[in-house]
């Protein structure tokens, strides 16, 4: 499993983000991509690791708590055409509540994955 993590990409009102993919073809892998992401013991006590992924065609998510933040990585991945890859986006709940802003930070967070990666 080759897991990817670009950390500290974002803070906004005390929030901070990270980014983490890599290759998945099944939830099982899919899974091990995660439990790896959470042997760092700060991304185990994240508020959130968000992630989506499209496995062998199929659709998967969890919003872990984030409530709408997993679609909007699934459907990124689909537009990108990147299907056997899962992309997390972690969040450090900063105290303030950021509104419709933390759509905005998923989404930037995905497209910085995607550009690291060559998608």
């Amino acid at each position: 499993m080759s897991l990817t993590t670009f950390d500290k990409i974002i803070s906004d009102r005390g929030s901070r983000y990270a980014v983490s993919g890599g290759p998945a073809t099944t939830r099982a892998e899919a899974e091990t991509l995660l439990a790896e992401l959470k042997k760092n013991k700060r991304f185990a006590k994240a508020t959130h690791n968000t992630w989506a992924a499209i496995l062998s065609g199929e659709a998967v998510r969890d919003d872990d708590g984030e409530s709408g933040a997993a679609q909007i990585i699934l459907q990124m991945l689909e537009r990108a055409g990147l299907d056997d890859h899962m992309i997390i986006v972690t969040r450090w709940y900063g105290g303030k509540h950021l509104g419709g802003d933390r759509f905005r930070h998923v989404v930037d967070a995905v497209r910085h994955y995607l550009a690291q990666v060559g998608h």
